[in-house]
């Protein structure tokens, strides 16, 4: 019997990504930073900033971001959350899938550039107020990258890390990784990426989606018995045991959760609609979040109120749903339940949100933030919880 291990719940996180471009989405997916509860998290991640030729922190919508020609101001009302909740921290996130990793790559390769990247962001972190930054390079060695980028991105965050210890105000330096093993192999020195960060937000989702030309639930916490070799390693269990397997300490692994689904348009939904059933393309885009193969939390849940059919696959311990030809695997409130259930269980260091604008936040469905609100419950309640690890 291995050390019985604890973990209060104050120590345990809850991160929010909140996507700001969310405020120009239509009717009820129209999401301001007001319709942030602050409370309900522990940090919260403004994305995106951009990275400029130089190596600056760039802001990508101005109008969005700052005051200036009647701009809507994010950067300052987003960091006066923590007037709502002053143990709150807001960080500012760059990167993101359509940043890409070619120039990340040629920043990181470079000593003197990333001292003065790492001077850039502690000024950017100043200057609009800050506590903290997140890295979401997508991803080393991948998307144009270089094969130098694996030891080059553990260079560039002990050059943060550095440049952050130095400042009298603890500043917070976490990044977004790969989760499954064929990516985050590829891209991360994992003990030595996991040393300069504060925590690491592991992405634990878009395991399934349209590429595979077959229906698969988003994020599915455990292997199916039907699944082959390779697919057996695209769940959340065999992502966090990888990393922690590649010398990753458990309380610095942020378990990512997806606040939306993976969709597919089912090849024949007369004969087979179940998980694995052949799909030709993704699911038709949802009226907010307008993307063709993926629908928000909001979205599906007015969906399931015009009638669609919601299963739960029990060695998944995720559900999926499924109207006609359309058809969704997801998150709800049970299967947070059991991932935050498993975060306890293996001593993480908590969960993290992608992304609070396509929960219930209006609370159209019922009560506001139905999702958000399981994380804080289960991970940020009252009291500590002891396991003991057998194996």
């Amino acid at each position: 019997m291995k050390d019985l291990r604890r973990m209060r719940s104050n120590d345990r996180k809850v991160i929010c990504y909140y996507g700001s471009w969310s405020v120009y989405r239509p009717g009820l997916g129209k999401f301001d930073i007001s319709h942030i509860d602050a409370s309900l998290c522990t940090h919260l991640i403004y994305a995106f900033a951009g990275l400029g030729e130089s190596g600056e922190v760039k802001i990508l919508d101005p109008w969005n971001d700052l005051p200036d020609g009647g701009g809507k101001d994010g950067y300052r009302k987003f960091n006066a959350l923590r007037k709502d909740n002053p143990e709150l921290k807001t960080m500012i996130g760059m990167g993101g899938w359509n940043e890409g990793s070619s120039k990340y790559s040629s920043l990181a390769t470079n000593e003197t550039m990333r001292e003065k990247f790492a001077d850039n962001v502690v000024e950017f972190l100043k200057k609009y107020g800050f506590n903290g930054f997140d890295l979401d390079w997508e991803y080393p060695c991948q998307r144009g990258g270089s094969p130098c980028d694996k030891e080059n991105f553990v260079q560039l965050l002990k050059t943060l890390r550095k440049r952050f210890d130095r400042e009298s105000e603890q500043l917070v330096l976490s990044a977004a990784v790969a989760s499954a093993e064929m990516s985050a192999s590829k891209s991360y020195d994992i003990r030595a990426v996991c040393e300069s960060l504060d925590f690491v937000n592991v992405m634990c989702y878009d395991l399934h989606g349209s590429w595979d030309k077959k229906t698969g639930v988003n994020a599915p916490l455990y292997p199916g018995t039907w699944e082959t070799d390779y697919e057996k390693k695209l769940n959340v269990d065999s992502c966090i045991q990888f990393w922690l397997s590649q010398g990753a300490p458990a309380e610095k692994l942020v378990l990512g959760v997806p606040f939306y689904g993976r969709g597919f348009t089912l090849a024949n939904a007369s004969q087979s609609s179940g998980i694995g059933a052949p799909a030709y393309s993704g699911s038709e885009p949802g009226p907010y979040t307008r993307e063709a193969g993926m629908l928000g939390y909001n979205e599906i849940l007015e969906d399931i109120a015009k009638g669609w059919q919601v299963h739960f696959q029990e060695e998944q311990k995720v559900p999926y749903a499924v109207h006609g030809n359309q058809w969704v695997g997801y998150d709800d409130e049970r299967s947070l339940k059991d991932k935050t259930d498993y975060i306890k269980k293996h001593g993480l260091g908590g969960a993290m949100a992608w992304s609070i604008e396509t929960d219930d936040f209006l609370g159209t469905a019922g009560k506001k933030y139905p999702l958000l609100n399981v994380l804080h419950r289960e991970l940020r309640g009252d009291g500590a919880t002891y396991y003991t690890d057998y194996n």
